[in-house]
């Protein structure tokens, strides 16, 4: 059967195991997208309610069903209950007392990103997550003060690094160490040229922080390798899991990783900015008593969160940190968000991380395959693929590269057709097939819509706009939303 037909995409969703997931999520149909209201008119077509093709769960996920339930329910708590929904048991609701909401979350949480739930906090977000990471983990010394990121790390990422290098009184020219492309042909990094960059600034490297999946290429770099290699040389390791979390198989405690920090929104599916994670490794989560009674742990920025519960109402103002990763807690977390986080976590728990990443892979390949059809077609192709070919290096989204001049011309055509995914400036659109929710046909689709798009550029110079070009952008031209 030619792969190049929707009868072939219809068949490997047949076939596929897991296509049922997608009924635990709402997708938005192209009317949802093209409408200017939230409420529909009263006379609808089929048409109108035909599906979006969406395959941006890399900038934000889909809304699963339970979401709205559950958030209901918390809702009908603190309208009927007040403060007493701290404490007590509502039987007819799918929600813990919301003192217990975090801890709720943590073992699934856990599973998800490879970790013993010790090891895990539900709290914060991201950025806010690193920030405390690093106030724990970078402590620069005369001889160890480096810290070494990738070149297009994230901004926000980039700041954050940035600052902490000048909280310390260090100047960025020389403590921080971008690891740039071999090639200005690919943006991709091998992981020997990254060993390579840690080798050259080893003797004076304090930490190293990368991303599980690059946000631009799409590239699932080699932790357990990375990892290994750094801390062979004395140096601390931790990971921006914003784009793997949720998306790969990760085993965080396996590979023996400092520090990890992650978001919701994306692969995780609870909403735009919602509460993030974070994994600290049980040999840095110790509390251990002294010989004068007070208690020993990693420092870090305090709150009361992260203080043992049994003494947390006392307000005695004596810090008892929880073991584990709990203990880098400051605030007590968004019930809201824990909500949509558990309602996530309740269709994580109807497959498991290893058969979302082999539903992805074969998605992936599907893509890829498509797409390099697409190319032999066009003969002088208008695109290329910067995402790694290989399979094992990459996660759930393949980054395509326009010819100069074609993005918001492809981009404008791709959302009259009701396909959303995402623009990297200047020529590079983020496709991504979340393995929860996305299928074969909406790959098929895509390259459908995509095939056309290109084609209609092509013929009209690439004159066009995009409703993302001048929205949310820094100025280097990156969207803010990672």
């Amino acid at each position: 059967m030619d792969i190049n037909t929707e009868e072939y995409a219809a068949h490997q969703d047949a076939q596929d195991p897991l296509s049922h997931l997608r009924e635990s999520f709402i997708i938005p149909s192209k009317a949802d997208l093209a409408r200017k209201t939230l409420q529909p008119s009263r006379e609808r077509t089929a048409s109108q309610d035909e599906s979006s093709i969406y395959l941006c769960g890399n900038s934000l996920g889909l809304q699963p069903s339970l979401t709205r339930k559950y958030m209901q329910q918390y809702l009908d708590t603190w309208a009927s209950k007040g403060v007493y929904g701290h404490f007590k048991e509502v039987e007819d609701s799918n929600l813990v007392p919301w003192l217990h909401v975090d801890d709720d979350c943590v073992p699934e949480m856990a599973k998800i990103v490879g970790a013993q739930p010790s090891e895990v906090s539900v709290m914060q977000t991201l950025t806010a997550n690193l920030h405390l990471l690093m106030a724990s983990f970078y402590r620069p010394t005369k001889e160890r003060y480096k810290i070494i990121l990738e070149g297009k790390a994230f901004p926000s990422d980039h700041y954050a690094v940035e600052s902490h290098i000048r909280h310390h009184d260090l100047d960025p020219a020389n403590a921080m160490i971008l690891i740039e492309p071999e090639s200005q042909s690919t943006p991709i990094l091998s992981t020997a040229h990254i060993l390579a960059t840690i080798d050259q600034h080893a003797a004076e490297t304090a930490l190293l922080l990368l991303p599980g999946v690059q946000f631009y290429t799409g590239q699932y770099f080699d932790i357990q390798t990375i990892t290994a290699h750094a801390q062979s040389k004395g140096i601390t390791v931790g990971w921006d899991l914003a784009h793997a979390a949720g998306n790969v198989a990760l085993k965080l405690h396996d590979w023996n990783v400092d520090f990890a920090a992650w978001c919701t929104y994306k692969y995780l599916n609870c909403g735009p900015g919602s509460i993030g994670g974070c994994f600290v490794h049980e040999k840095h989560g110790k509390v251990e008593e002294s010989q004068s009674g007070e208690p020993q742990y990693r420092p870090r920025l305090a709150g009361w969160w992260g203080s043992s519960k049994s003494s947390r109402f006392a307000m005695t103002n004596k810090f008892v940190p929880i073991p584990g990763a709990a203990g880098f807690q400051l605030s007590n977390p968004s019930v809201a968000d824990t909500t949509a986080l558990r309602a996530s976590l309740d269709v994580f728990k109807l497959t498991s991380m290893e058969a979302l990443r082999e539903r992805s892979l074969k998605l992936t390949q599907y893509l890829q395959d498509l797409l390099d059809q697409l190319a032999k077609e066009q003969g002088s192709a208008c695109f290329s693929i910067i995402t790694p070919r290989e399979p094992e290096q990459r996660g759930a989204q393949i980054s395509v590269m326009l010819k100069s001049g074609l993005l918001d011309a492809v981009m404008k055509s791709l959302e009259a057709a009701g396909v959303v995914v995402d623009e990297r400036r200047p020529d590079v659109i983020r496709v991504a097939p979340a393995p929860l929710y996305n299928t074969y046909k909406d790959v098929y689709l895509f390259v459908k819509a995509f095939r056309a798009a290109c084609q209609q550029a092509s013929q009209d110079g690439g004159h066009g706009s995009s409703i993302m070009a001048n929205a949310g952008k820094d100025e280097r031209g990156w969207s803010e939303v990672k």
